[in-house]
């Protein structure tokens, strides 16, 4: 493989695709382990598109020389911070889009974040042995959604168009 920076950005969104085939696959499975393959999947799938956001940093990063071009996190690229020494309308873009939260790179994000946050047991509705017929319960935090695998094929066609868009935007002539 070659040794530019774009050939990782590539490889993650492909990789990316045939996690979220697998997915596919998994979710019509009837298999015994079904839900551990979609678990599996889901999160090997998310593994590659932060893989291929990281790569798209580093893209972008390697062509304007930043300081921060080796950064092992897109977080640590995806600050105002970065464009305080030089305006990059590329990265620029992405910062905007990573810092509000209905985009869909900002969700990327945060799912990725979650990724390594401890599990967390369900509340459970107190009961008061004193009062039998009445239970308190919390309803203060919803269970959370699920990840689709229609979210994370858009998630992917975005970064795709995205690396495309901004390759061409980059290229020296």
């Amino acid at each position: 493989m070659a040794q530019e920076l774009y050939t990782r950005t590539n490889q993650k969104i492909y990789f990316a695709g045939l996690a979220l085939e697998a997915l596919g696959r998994a979710e019509q499975s009837r298999a015994m382990n079904a839900q551990a393959l979609l678990q599996a999947e889901r999160e090997s799938a998310l593994f590659h598109l932060y893989g291929a956001l990281l790569g798209l940093c580093h893209e972008i990063a390697g062509f304007y020389r930043l300081p921060q071009a080796n950064a092992s996190r897109a977080e640590l690229l995806l600050t105002p911070q970065v464009l305080e020494s030089i305006a990059i309308p590329e990265m620029a873009e992405l910062v905007e889009l990573a810092q509000q939260p209905e985009t869909w790179l900002a969700q990327l994000l945060s799912a990725y974040a979650a990724l390594f946050q401890p599990p967390k047991a369900p509340k459970k509705p107190k009961g008061d042995v004193t009062q039998p017929l009445i239970q308190a319960v919390n309803l203060d935090e919803p269970d959370a959604p699920v990840l689709t695998r229609e979210e994370m094929e858009s998630w992917r066609q975005n970064l795709k168009s995205l690396a495309i868009r901004f390759r061409e935007g980059l290229s020296e002539c």
